[in-house]
């Protein structure tokens, strides 16, 4: 039996798994900041959703590389 497929597909999936948890992470801190401090939201919410684009820019850069590394199709 010969297996066919694209290991694109398994990198983009295990590129997505260090975002997700980064996009966790990160609004995990934003909700604890808060709590602790709830006059200070404001200041912290430009940091919650630039480190939410750069983590997502990761996501978008696996999946781009992903196809790029795939090779000509047959």
């Amino acid at each position: 039996m010969e297996i066919t497929g694209s290991l694109a597909a398994i990198g983009y999936g295990l590129a997505a798994i260090g975002p997700g948890i980064g996009v966790g992470i990160i609004f995990a801190s934003y909700i604890q900041a808060t709590a602790r401090q709830p006059e200070t939201a404001g200041l912290n919410r430009p940091n919650l959703f630039l480190g939410f684009a750069v983590v997502e820019a990761l996501a978008l850069l696996g999946i781009a590389f992903g196809f790029i590394w795939q090779g000509p199709a047959n």
